[in-house]
């Protein structure tokens, strides 16, 4: 076994009320890829934040040991310094400010105290390439996509230099081509003798690129295990505490007529009013049936989304029952029986300071009010059925969502989209950030709702949540459908072909970008 860069032993650490940390021991090699598993609440992100110094010693208890070496980080900036990198879940750029800023924020190369702008644009070039991003060190991070800012995050972190680089949830918002190309770069380094904590809910990258699997449950470590020594399923059941069976739901459902479709739908470029993103796109999905969009990011899915939303300008017919719709605003939408839970939760789908009582009937005051004014029971009421019907885990209807793990946080979404009984259910990446646990009890929701009559449009870039959870698939490539398969008859072999088939074309006009 290699020499150990990292470790951890007897870490403690207690919040009011709450014990997070037990005495969790971890280890980290050079030269190995370390994946860190547990539900949300398991104490995974604390026991990051220890090791980046956000929690600054003595704020909690036990020994951090660089090369074998006490140390002790009273900041983020004493963990850089003994080469300690993190990428958070959560993107902590500069939306203003360009590509090559935002990675050498706060370490930018100057002379007699003039930036050298120009060292700055070269050295963030060559990372980009490393990381095999079409993006010009001179793109504002606003212009970018999740998936494209995620990469910069990585990026930032990499021209630090680091001995240790910790990953929080690294793919969740990239496309299966930038996920690959990301392996790929995880792996060189690792060559390269660098120590890799893997932190995400995706066990196909887990067991594709791990050396070791450590698992927390409750604030403890339950154990860790070379890949070789493990499977998929002993890694889940050390994370629930219990065997999960039936992940995908398997279930008989007969769908009804068309309910809702579009015709020769263009959704406008949101920065280039002369671009269409969405290019004459037409589908429909029938009452009951969920219906599954796949692509790789860029593609245009979640822009059709919006476009259909009214938050992006369109041409084209969009229609229920047969009958055309006025949209062109996501009230009417909402008039019109649609509803739509965003890729960002935190952005769009909910008010991060408001109560879980408060989001749920943020958009239904109507059915929580009498002659125009809230009535405090009947919101409780209300929010707690969602509450118990959902299974959300909260201490009280007041508490403060910012406060509940992105299994809990998405569920008081889907409540607060279920709350005016919408007839169609739109979904952009449902599961983003989520563990184990709570994605096989969303999914298990989404087929109840289906059940009911509900119709569903799913759009993810898990194809084999696409393939477990839809009953049909569309594949987009740069604006258009390029394929439509069956739940019986789609592949991710097939996916994949069809998301590429114009990528002979996307190359060459990424290269004349740069």
């Amino acid at each position: 076994m290699s020499e150990v860069l990292l470790e951890t032993k007897s870490i403690c650490k207690e919040f009011p009320g709450v014990r997070a940390l037990k005495g969790v021991d971890f280890k980290v090699h050079a030269g190995e890829i370390h994946s860190l598993c547990g539900e949300n609440g398991a104490g995974k992100s604390t026991l990051m934040k220890i090791l980046s110094g956000l929690y600054p010693y003595p704020s909690y208890s036990g020994e951090i040991l660089m090369d074998g070496k006490l140390s002790r980080f009273s900041s983020t900036l004493d963990s850089t310094k003994s080469g300690i990198a993190i990428v958070y879940q959560e993107l902590s750029l500069v939306p203003e400010m360009n590509v090559a800023e935002n990675i050498f924020l706060g370490r930018e190369s100057s002379i007699a105290g003039l930036v050298k702008l120009n060292a700055m644009r070269t050295a963030a070039r060559e990372l980009l390439a490393r990381l095999g991003l079409a993006v010009s060190p001179e793109s504002k991070i606003a212009e970018l996509s999740i998936g494209e800012r995620q990469l910069i995050e990585i990026a930032k972190a990499l021209s630090q230099n680091p001995r240790v680089l910790i990953l929080d949830e690294p793919t969740s918002a990239l496309s299966q081509k930038e996920t690959q190309t990301l392996i790929q770069i995880l792996k060189k380094l690792r060559a390269q003798g660098l120590g890799i904590v893997l932190i995400t809910h995706k066990l196909d990258e887990i067991f594709a690129l791990s050396d070791r699997i450590t698992v927390l449950r409750d604030g403890q470590g339950i154990g860790t295990w070379l890949v070789s020594e493990t499977n998929q399923d002993k890694v889940i059941t050390s994370m629930v505490g219990r065997e999960l069976k039936d992940f995908y739901p398997k279930t008989q459902r007969t769908y009804g007529n068309i309910l809702f479709e579009v015709r020769d739908l263009k959704v406008r470029h949101a920065k280039l009013p002369h671009r269409n993103v969405v290019d004459g796109v037409s589908w429909s999905v029938k009452k009951g049936e969920i219906l599954g969009f796949a692509g790789l990011m860029g593609s245009g899915r979640t822009e059709m989304l919006m476009g259909i939303f009214g938050a992006l300008r369109t041409t084209g017919q969009i229609l229920i029952d047969g009958k055309a719709l006025k949209m062109g605003s996501p009230a009417a939408a909402f008039r019109y029986g649609l509803s739509l839970a965003s890729e960002d939760r935190k952005k769009y789908g909910l008010v991060l300071d408001y109560s879980v009582q408060k989001n749920i009937t943020l958009s239904g005051l109507n059915k929580v009010s009498q002659w125009g004014v809230l009535s405090p029971s009947m919101e409780s009421h209300i929010s707690g059925q969602y509450v118990e019907k959902m299974g959300i885990k909260i201490p009280s209807l007041e508490t403060p969502v910012k406060n509940l793990s992105g299994g809990n946080q998405q569920k008081v979404v889907l409540s607060k989209c279920l709350l005016n009984a919408p007839r169609v259910l739109f979904l952009d990446e449902p599961t983003r950030g989520i563990d184990i646990g709570a994605k096989a009890e969303i999914y298990n929701r989404i087929h109840q709702l289906a059940a009911e009559g509900l119709s569903i449009v799913m759009v993810s870039s898990e194809l084999p949540e696409l393939l477990g959870v839809c009953d049909r698939i569309l594949v987009l490539c740069e604006g258009q459908i390029t394929d439509e398969l069956s739940r019986a008859d789609a592949t991710e072999e097939k996916i994949m072909r069809a998301a590429t088939r114009f990528q002979s074309k996307i190359q060459k006009q990424h290269e004349a970008v740069l």
